[in-house]
């Protein structure tokens, strides 16, 4: 389960500072998504410390299990949110990937649960 863990913590940090990337610099693709899901681009800031905080929370999960289960629960909830955005507006082609990453986000929370329990020895 560890190296679940790992692998899956890796994969995500990685889509996740690659899309606070992509919000950070304010790409057209991403505010013209924005205004058809009607949030204000002033709310591009805290979406991208979301998703660094949920990236680092994540690789600090590596070592302590804990943070890695409360980083993969504040991931759920904000693809969750994103999922909820997308399907209020009616955006049927930016669900799926929102319901994949939700879904991929649940995957941490349940192998860092029992990382907390058995911690390999380094």
């Amino acid at each position: 389960m560890f190296t679940t863990y790992v692998v899956v913590a890796i994969l995500m940090s990685t889509v996740l500072v690659a899309s606070a990337g992509a919000k950070a610099i304010r790409t057209q693709h991403i505010t013209g998504q924005m205004a058809s899901l009607g949030l204000p681009e002033s709310l591009l800031l805290f979406l991208v410390a979301a998703q660094v905080s949920g990236a680092a929370g994540l690789v600090v999960g590596i070592w302590w299990g804990p943070l890695g289960i409360a980083a993969a629960v504040g991931l759920t909830l904000y693809f969750a949110g994103a999922v909820a955005s997308h399907l209020r507006v009616g955006d049927h082609k930016g669900a799926p990937p929102a319901i994949v990453l939700t879904l991929i986000a649940i995957g941490p929370d349940r192998t860092a649960r029992h990382h907390t329990l058995t911690v390999p020895d380094y």
